[in-house]
């Protein structure tokens, strides 16, 4: 039982990146949370550098929304938006121990190498050209 509860969790948590990493992909919303970063800001402060209508910002906020990058809230009439910095520790958590991987990896890769190129340097040296 608990390993099914597990793996459900490891299932959302792999859906809620992939979702992260779809929005991030395009470089309109790309924008909107840089300009999100600075500050809050109303969707029609966000949709004012874009050469696009209102509604196609709106479709960019409506996916970053649903990947859980940027909330919104009503004020009034002004619907103000912010980034959901959790969702964004989410996927610097699966970067780091993504590094940590690849680091390991290639540390272990270069002490190989420099076995590698110290054993060539002391081998025979009488060998002939060719031969094996």
């Amino acid at each position: 039982m608990v390993e099914i509860e597990a793996r459900k969790q490891a299932a959302a948590r792999t859906a809620r990146l992939d979702a992260v990493f779809a929005a991030l992909a395009d470089p309109t919303r790309r924008a909107i949370i840089e300009r999100l970063s600075r500050s809050e800001a109303r969707v029609t402060e966000l949709a004012e550098p874009f050469p696009m209508s209102l509604n196609a910002v709106s479709k960019h906020i409506r996916v970053l929304e649903a990947s859980g990058v940027v909330e919104r809230r009503r004020q009034g009439r002004d619907h103000i938006l912010s980034i959901n910095a959790h969702s964004l520790d989410e996927v610097d958590g699966w970067i780091e121990r993504t590094r940590h991987y690849w680091e390991k990896r290639l540390d272990a890769m270069e002490i190989l190498l420099r076995e590698l190129k110290k054993d060539h340097k002391s081998g025979p040296k009488d060998r002939k050209h060719g031969s094996r």
